[in-house]
């Protein structure tokens, strides 16, 4: 294991961890650094209206379409870090 994954791995473990919930954007943002990070691009379709979390989430994470895993990797260890320094 690499040490951005060990990193990785590390700030997913963290993030469980906080005082405070992050606010409703900066979870979907997690999410989809999170998801791009694990499976790469997203497939298949988009939610309808009606699921509006499931497209909340399926929108956040087509944002980040060909961002590489491990920039996503360490854009989601850089946002835990941040969201701990100010749960403190």
């Amino acid at each position: 294991m690499s040490d951005l994954d060990s990193l990785f791995q590390i700030a997913q473990d963290d993030v469980v961890k906080l005082n405070d919930a992050p606010d409703v954007s900066t979870k979907l943002k997690l999410y989809s650094l999170f998801k791009q990070a694990a499976e790469g691009d997203v497939s298949g379709d988009r939610p309808s209206a009606i699921q509006f979390v499931a497209r909340a989430k399926f929108d956040a994470w087509s944002e980040l379409n060909g961002m590489a895993a491990d920039a996503a990797k360490q854009a989601y260890i850089d946002l835990v870090t941040e969201l701990k320094a100010n749960d403190e």
